[in-house]
């Protein structure tokens, strides 16, 4: 390039091709060219069906708890400056506390790590077991931003299946054949996106069983916990933590509605302390200290939001969940050229197949 008489020559013109191949993972490429041949302003309108943000609808509004304590939050005045390790100890403690509600074991605080979404929570982990040469387990179907996030810290993407006849169950052959020395990890959502699957407790044993034998941890993605109304009650992957090693993503963003209010975590269900002789817990504490977490106010509030939301709230929303899912399903199954082969039972989503 000429340049007063000089030539330049430019050394950072390239582009990253992981950070390319990544992006091709991301739904959001997709979107954006569909999104691009609409015309908003015609006359039918535009229903958002990709998305998993309940609070576009008004029925979908949070609980009056919820807001109360992050107006609180706010309006207290102590919560302006960065976070610190005092104003997120009672955020970490309150979900240990949640979380151990439904396990045979408590975990702590310090097996909590607070994240920017649930989003942050699969960027960390990730991260954390990143690295060439190594191999992860995603479910195909599955969640697009496991798999982009993978893709950009270099590791190895092998894909089982899903299995439409089993009710979406994990092809439990398939995880033994793609399991090798490299392999460090199984990724389960459950209940599942897109899907609308929920495992039963059985399942998940054999789940367990099969990564105790392969020697790798369960990231276990229950984001959509609790959201179920089928006839399969959700169990969280950590009740097997004696069993196998578990490290659980979770958010607020689906069970309370406020996706935009960006509080997730990762919490280490590992009775036996096996994450921590690998020094595991040691690359999550480093990653988390270098990236920045949720805002301090959200962490001043969820104390009170676990505390206080109303169980008729959660009741509310889970029987939404359940007419809504019945009438997508029956409409589906009018349509001659697509079926959906089981009903869903829990998230926001069904997965439909042509006929």
């Amino acid at each position: 390039m000429e340049d007063g008489g000089r030539s330049t020559q430019w050394r950072f013109a390239a582009p990253n091709p992981t950070l390319a191949a990544a992006g091709e993972r991301s739904i959001q490429k997709a979107l954006l060219q569909v999104h691009a041949c609409l015309d908003e302003r015609g006359p039918r309108p535009v229903i958002p069906l990709s998305h998993g943000d309940p609070s576009s609808a008004p029925s979908f509004r949070t609980a009056p708890e919820a807001e109360e304590a992050l107006v609180a939050a706010v309006r207290s005045g102590e919560y302006n400056g960065y976070p610190t390790p005092a104003t997120g100890l009672p955020a970490r403690r309150a979900v240990a506390e949640y979380l151990s509600r439904d396990l045979p074991y408590m975990i702590s605080h310090d097996d909590i790590f607070l994240t920017c979404g649930g989003s942050q929570a699969i960027e960390t982990v990730m991260s954390v077991f990143g690295q060439a040469g190594v191999n992860i387990l995603l479910p195909m179907p599955g969640y697009p931003k496991h798999e982009a996030h993978a893709v950009f810290h270099r590791m190895e993407v092998r894909h089982y299946n899903l299995l439409p006849e089993r009710g979406w169950e994990v092809d439990l052959e398939a995880v033994e054949a793609l399991a090798d020395g490299n392999t460090v990890a199984i990724v389960i959502t459950n209940p599942n996106n897109p899907c609308g699957s929920v495992y039963t407790y059985e399942h998940l044993a054999k789940i367990a069983d099969i990564a105790s034998k392969l020697g790798i941890l369960v990231i276990a993605d229950e984001v959509y916990g609790h959201l179920v109304y089928g006839t399969t009650p959700f169990v969280p992957m950590g009740v097997f933590g004696e069993t196998v090693p578990v490290i659980t993503l979770g958010a607020i963003s689906k069970r309370w509605a406020v996706p935009g209010w960006r509080l997730g975590w990762i919490a280490t269900c590992d009775p036996k302390g096996i994450l921590r002789k690998t020094k595991v817990v040691d690359s999550l504490r480093s990653f988390v200290s270098i990236i920045s977490g949720p805002a301090t106010f959200i962490q001043g509030a969820i104390p009170h939001i676990i505390k206080n939301t109303n169980d008729e709230f959660y009741n509310n929303i889970v029987k939404l969940l359940k007419e809504t899912a019945e009438i997508c399903y029956d409409a589906v199954n009018e349509i001659k050229c697509i079926t959906c082969p089981h009903k869903p039972e829990g998230s926001f989503f069904m997965m439909v197949r042509h006929i």
